[in-house]
C-alpha cells in the first residue's frame, strides 16, 4: 500500500502541480465510472460551485475512472492517506472497510425514490456519518444515488422468478451480503471490480449484474446484456467520503462552501439518472434488449428469497449490525410518513 500512495502522489505532482500554488486549497475528487456517468456530472458542479464561491483559494480536481486508483480499497486507501482527498464509493465499495454499511444494501427494504432521497439526505446520513469518524474513518460528505435501482441483467435468458436465476454467474462487487443475495437467488456470485465489468461479459465471465439501466447502457454492457428484469431490489446510494484532516484544514467559511458544494452535487445525482433512464432504455430496446417487470405474485417470490438476509446481517454483525438496521428501518418509516404527510396536504 505504501509502494500505491507514493506512486499517486508522483503523479499528482506532475499533473497538479499548478494548482497547488494556486490555491490554499487541492481537494483530488476521484470517481471510477467514466465521463458519462451522473457522479462525474456532480463532481464537475461540485468543482464550479466550490471554485467559484472560494474566489479559487479552493481548486478542484477531478479524476474519473480508474486513474489514480484501479478498485474500491485502493481508492479508499489513497483518500485515507489524503493523497486523494474526495472519493465516491458505493454501499459495497465502503464495505471493505465498514462491513456492518452493508445494512443499505438489504434487499427490497425501499420502494421508491421519493422514501430513497429521504433516507439519505435526512437524520441517517449523521448516523452513518458519525459510525464511521468513530471508527477512525474518512467524513460522509453526502448520499446520493448513482445509477438508480439495482436490477437483474443477465446475457442468456428473461428472469422472472428466482428458479429463472439458476446456473447464471452474477457480477458482485466483493461484498458478503450482495455474495450471499445472490447464492439466495439461485445464482452464482462472481466478484469482478467495475472497471473489468465490460471484459469480463464479453469473454463469458459473468453472465449478468445486478446494475440500473443507466450503467448497463452508459458502461456499453448492453452490447451483451440482452435480459434485464426491474425487481429494484436495492436502491444504488453513492457515499462521497473526505479525508477528515482535509476537511478540518478548512476554515469555516470554506466548510460551508464545500459542504453546500455537495449539496449541489446530491441535487444533480439524485437527478440525472431518472432522466438518463429515459434515452437508456430506448438504447437499450433498440440494441436488442428485453424488459420485463415482476408482477405482484412474483415479487413476492424474489422477496421470500431475500428475507433471510436481514438475520444473515444481523448474524453476521451483531448488537453493531443490529442497532444499524434499526437506525434503517426508523428512517424508512420516518420517511414513508412524511411523504404520505405531504400527499394528503394535496388531496
Amino acid at each position: 500500500m505504501k509502494k500505491l500512495l507514493v506512486l499517486l502522489a508522483a503523479c499528482l505532482f506532475v499533473f497538479g502541480v499548478t494548482s497547488v500554488y494556486a490555491a490554499d486549497h487541492t481537494l483530488r475528487i476521484v470517481h471510477l465510472s467514466n465521463t458519462n456517468d451522473e457522479d462525474y456530472d456532480g463532481a464537475l458542479t461540485f468543482k464550479d460551485y466550490v471554485e467559484a464561491r472560494s474566489n479559487g483559494k479552493i481548486v478542484v480536481e477531478v479524476y474519473p475512472g480508474a486513474q489514480l486508483c484501479g478498485n474500491a480499497g485502493e481508492c479508499y486507501e489513497a483518500t485515507q492517506g489524503n493523497v486523494i482527498q474526495i472519493h465516491q464509493m458505493t454501499i459495497g465499495g465502503i464495505s471493505v472497510a465498514f462491513p456492518e454499511l452493508q445494512v443499505m444494501d438489504l434487499p427490497y427494504m425501499m420502494d421508491n425514490d421519493s422514501v430513497a432521497e429521504e433516507v439519505l439526505t435526512g437524520p441517517f446520513l449523521n448516523v452513518v456519518r458519525q459510525h464511521v469518524l468513530k471508527k477512525g474513518g474518512p467524513r460522509i460528505m453526502t448520499m446520493t444515488n448513482t445509477g438508480g435501482w439495482r436490477n437483474i441483467a443477465n446475457t442468456k435468458r428473461q428472469v422472472k422468478s428466482p428458479a429463472d436465476m439458476k446456473g447464471l454467474r452474477i457480477r458482485t462487487i466483493n461484498s458478503p451480503l450482495q455474495q450471499t443475495l445472490v447464492k439466495n437467488l439461485g445464482a452464482s456470485a462472481t466478484p469482478v471490480a467495475w472497471p473489468e465489468v465490460y471484459t469480463s461479459l464479453a469473454t463469458g465471465v459473468i453472465d449478468g449484474s445486478k446494475n440500473g439501466i443507466t450503467d448497463i447502457v452508459g458502461m456499453k454492457f448492453h452490447e451483451h446484456i440482452k435480459h434485464v428484469t426491474l425487481d429494484g431490489h436495492a436502491y444504488m446510494a453513492s457515499l462521497w467520503i473526505m479525508n477528515e484532516d482535509a476537511y478540518q484544514a478548512l476554515d469555516n467559511d470554506q466548510k460551508r462552501i464545500v459542504n453546500d458544494g455537495f449539496a449541489h452535487l446530491g441535487q444533480v445525482c439524485f437527478a440525472f439518472p431518472k432522466r438518463r433512464a429515459i434515452s437508456a432504455y430506448e438504447e437499450f430496446k433498440k440494441a436488442g434488449g428485453t424488459i420485463y417487470v415482476p408482477t405482484p405474485a412474483e415479487k413476492d417470490a424474489f422477496r421470500a428469497a431475500a428475507e433471510p438476509l436481514q438475520k444473515w446481517y444481523t448474524d453476521k454483525y451483531g448488537a453493531e449490525g443490529a442497532e444499524l438496521l434499526k437506525a434503517y428501518k426508523a428512517a424508512i418509516v420516518e420517511a414513508e410518513e412524511k411523504l404520505d404527510a405531504k400527499l394528503k396536504l394535496n388531496m
